[in-house]
């Protein structure tokens, strides 16, 4: 944006901003399309610092944007401007964030009872994202990820999880296995999911037991230590040919197959 006719305009004074590229914090992030800004807009976890937006794209977020009132910055950018912060191929809907990643929760902060969906290592961004998306709209109390090769809060992430980045609890834990130990104590019961589980899913979940369901990432499956950690393994039965999933659609199944199977014993 050195152009400076091209640079994004202040939307209070109208002005050129020569700011428009510098970031107020180099770990800053920018979160891009409509359903992802407007769920981190809304979030009053997230440190927001500006806002590079279209008009068409202002008049979608227009709800957001006036909830939270002059505590924004907001420049008005024309697409090709934005192409230039987050690339040509992102589909930003013209809508760009800059903001803080959101901090991570612990252990400590779960829901006593809460359903948990945990990741082994899940480092690919959009299976992590879906995952996301999934664990919201299933009602997932929290989910619980490694500090360490797993997807990090990026723009990529949240535009997979189209605003579930800002809407689940997300924990992050340094050791896996220990926080597996811990909800075992706690009296949940910790499925891992794995091809060559004893029964299926539908047969291992125990009636009014708070359950953590456990994926691994998607080839390598759970590793050795988090398989023994867990309290029982269990698969997902198919009757085609393909036996296997990608993991985001293992998730959805997963967390279908748990609630099907509470709301059976509930009824």
């Amino acid at each position: 944006m050195r152009n400076k006719s091209s640079r994004p305009k202040n939307r209070q004074t109208g002005k050129n901003s020569g700011r428009s590229r510098r970031s107020p914090k180099s770990d800053n992030i920018y979160l891009y399309g409509i359903h992802t800004i407007a769920e981190a807009l809304d979030n009053p976890a997230r440190v927001k610092h500006r806002l590079l937006v279209t008009l068409n794209a202002s008049q979608r977020l227009e709800k957001q944007i006036r909830k939270i009132g002059s505590t924004l910055e907001i420049f008005e950018a024309k697409p090709q401007d934005l192409d230039r912060f987050v690339g040509r191929d992102a589909v930003h809907q013209g809508a760009i964030l800059e903001c803080e990643e959101l901090p991570a929760k612990t252990l400590e902060d779960l829901s006593p009872g809460a359903r948990v969906l945990i990741l082994d290592q899940v480092s690919d961004p959009h299976n992590a994202g879906a995952i996301m998306r999934s664990c919201v709209a299933m009602a997932v109390g929290a989910l619980i990820i490694t500090s360490r090769n797993s997807a990090a809060q990026s723009a990529v992430l949240a535009k997979s999880a189209s605003g579930a980045l800002d809407l689940i609890d997300l924990i992050v834990v340094s050791n896996l296995s220990k926080a597996i130990e811990n909800l075992n104590s706690q009296g949940y019961q910790t499925i891992g999911l794995d091809s060559e589980g004893p029964d299926t899913l539908e047969n291992s979940i125990q009636a009014s037991v708070p359950v953590a369901l456990v994926l691994g990432a998607e080839g390598r499956g759970l590793r050795q230590k988090t398989r023994e950690t867990c309290s029982v393994l269990a698969r997902l039965d198919m009757p085609g040919k393909i036996k296997s999933l990608n993991v985001s659609n293992a998730a959805m199944l997963a967390l279908y197959v748990a609630n099907q199977k509470a709301a059976i014993q509930g009824s």
